[in-house]
């Protein structure tokens, strides 16, 4: 056999050329579909480990199937994008899961029997300008008939993609939900309507409850309880009536036998405020709360009598005052990662809380049990008196009762560890049972966690309500009740979509800025008493010696003298703003600029050095 000529390699190269080419491409779509490059400084675009160890435990097969209407949303191209990415995120799951999720795509075009099966399966329609409707939704089924549905895929919680799938695929490999015994004096499970609302059908839940109620069983222990029932894993305790002591014998009894509790006391509740002030007919219950009996024989101390005012942490409000109408309100406190402990797994996480009228916890002298602190105050903060903050509301007096001690005040903690009874003799309904026991309860001294308005927005979204939280409140509640049955996968999941990543130059700018306007108001109401005072003097003066009731020459001048200084406070205020709006202003323009212009700048530079140098190259080969 001759050797092959120079064509015939050629094309033989050619052909191999091509069909490594088709192969390499066969593979890449095989195996590479869904690999990326997640370049977010928390890795929001890679499956948490959370997720993983969800996928690991998955003992059943489940059957996801994701309704798109694909023709009908051909011309939308925001859903299209995030349909894609919802497709690509499932097709993950499935390989991640060893075989145990199967992914069903449904296309429900209009008049098909797919459209009646997305219809009945709960999933919410958008109708559309032509009068057709997407459909762009997931129904999950697992081998016992257990069924979970996320009704559609709305563009409010893209980036609570992963925890609402991951979440979605728990209840469906957990089918038997841990149970949630709750005593409480808040609606929680009403609203704010309370009973009369439940009864006529408009309760509006509290988000955080509805989130409970989701994913674990709730059972509300009515005011007149005796005993912990015996299918409760978890005691939830959310702002205290006056427990007797039956009742406080129960939990005692709860808690040592290896019961998991957590529990929220607050020194002043907006919340219980709030109902108070709508008239509930359940009662509005008490303003504040506490287990003294209860925390004493845990190794918790706690003074339901001081508020913790942080001048750090304080949430910027609208204020009353016209000379400074935004104001830094202490009580009302931003948490961020500084104030959470990274070596507890209910805490580690979180990013954002945003917490009102809260109080102060510290290990009792003595105390057998482990305290564990969760979250914490800034080094800026100091314990004011709770009628103080009931009665005066005033953003700037508050700031200014506030003394700092260096100290960081503990709002939420773990106690942990071996505890005794809170009684020793006999009680109502028997001797105690259990003298000691190991314990496990989280406690946290602010119950307005709770409250909505403080870390989520909610959207009527084709009758249903969408929940975007802006802050992690859900997810410490959520998070310590998982932890205390003893299940952490979603944990991690829960606070990656919160990420607090404000622009904290221009937040300091502002911040800065505004103490200096508070500075200088207050220095101008101080002018404005003062010249009052002495004007009334010389009213006075006059009067008694000529009994003038007009306005002397000495009096006039003193007005001009007010007048002139209050024109020159008034224009340093408005110097302030103006530098802050100035340095704010400044500084996105030097934004804007490195974004749009000196990057495409630095390209170009280097693009025709990268020329000049060829040139150069050739030049000389030339030469040679």
């Amino acid at each position: 056999m001759g050797s092959l000529s120079r064509r015939a390699y050629a094309t033989l190269a050619i052909v191999f050329a091509v069909v490594i080419f088709v192969a390499l491409n066969i593979a890449a779509d095989a195996w590479l579909t869904t690999a990326r490059l997640d370049l977010t400084q928390n890795g929001l675009y890679t499956l948490n480990a959370g997720t993983i160890d969800t996928l690991n435990k998955i003992d059943e097969p489940l059957t996801l199937k994701f309704f798109y209407s694909k023709q009908v949303a051909a011309q939308y191209a925001a859903v299209q994008g995030y349909a894609k990415r919802v497709r690509d995120l499932l097709g993950e799951y499935a390989a991640r899961s060893h075989g145990k999720i199967v992914i069903k795509d449904v296309d429900p075009e209009p008049f098909t029997q797919a459209e009646d099966e997305a219809s009945s399966a709960g999933l919410s329609g958008a109708p559309t300008d032509t009068g057709d409707t997407v459909y762009f939704g997931l129904v999950g089924t697992n081998e016992i008939d257990g069924k979970e549905v996320i009704p559609y895929f709305t563009p409010e919680r893209e980036k609570f993609l992963e925890y609402d799938l991951t979440s979605l695929i728990f209840r469906l490999s957990h089918p038997k939900k841990p149970v949630i015994g709750i005593v409480s004096s808040l609606p929680l499970d009403t609203g704010a309507g309370g009973m009369a609302a439940m009864m006529q059908g408009n309760a509006q839940p509290y988000v955080i409850y509805s989130e409970l109620a989701q994913t674990f069983t709730t059972q509300m222990l009515g005011p007149a309880f005796d005993k912990i029932p015996a299918n409760v894993d978890v005691l939830m305790i959310v702002h205290p009536p006056a427990l007797s002591d039956a009742q406080q014998l129960a939990i005692d009894q709860f808690v040592l036998k290896g019961g998991r509790a957590l529990v929220f006391v607050d020194p002043v509740s907006e919340l219980a405020q709030a109902s108070a002030g709508g008239g509930m007919q359940q009662g509005a219950g008490p303003i504040e709360s506490d287990l003294p009996k209860l925390f004493r024989a845990w190794g918790v101390g706690y003074t339901p009598k001081k508020v913790v005012g942080d001048k750090a942490l304080a949430q910027r409000v609208q204020s009353s005052d016209p000379a400074n109408p935004i104001a830094l309100y202490p009580v009302w406190l931003h948490l961020t990662a500084d104030n959470f402990s990274p070596k507890d797994v209910v805490s580690s996480s979180l990013q954002v809380l945003n917490l009102a009228s809260a109080g102060a916890l510290h290990p009792l002298k003595g105390a057998t049990t482990t305290f564990t602190p969760l979250v914490t105050s800034s080094n800026q903060a100091g314990l004011l008196d709770s009628e103080q903050v009931r009665m005066n509301g005033q953003p700037q007096s508050l700031m200014n009762a506030i003394m700092p001690t260096g100290e960081k005040f503990v709002i939420a903690a773990r106690i942990s560890g071996p505890a005794h009874t809170a009684f020793n003799g006999p009680m109502p309904g028997g001797p105690v049972a259990v003298k000691s026991g190991n314990i496990n309860v989280i406690v946290m001294a602010d119950a307005d966690i709770f409250d909505d308005r403080f870390w989520v927005h909610t959207e009527d979204v084709m009758g249903k309500k969408v929940a975007a939280p802006f802050a992690d409140n859900a997810a410490f509640v959520l998070d310590a009740v998982e932890n205390l049955t003893g299940s952490a996968d979603l944990i991690s999941l829960r606070t990656r979509a919160t990420n607090d990543r404000p622009f904290t130059v221009v937040q300091d700018m502002q911040k800065q800025a505004g103490q200096e306007y508070v500075a200088q108001a207050q220095m101008l109401k101080a002018r404005l008493t003062e010249a009052q005072q002495h004007l009334h003097e010389l009213e006075q003066g006059s009067g008694g010696a000529a009994g003038q009731t007009g306005i002397t020459p000495a009096q006039q001048t003193e007005i001009d003298k007010f007048k002139h200084e209050l024109i020159e406070t008034r224009t340093a205020l408005r110097d302030v703003q103006h530098n802050l709006r100035k340095q704010v202003d400044s500084l996105g323009a030097f934004l804007a600029f490195v974004n749009i212009a000196l990057v495409p700048l630095i390209v170009a530079i280097f693009a025709i050095v990268l020329a000049s140098l060829r040139r150069r190259r050739r030049a000389r080969g030339r030469a040679l």
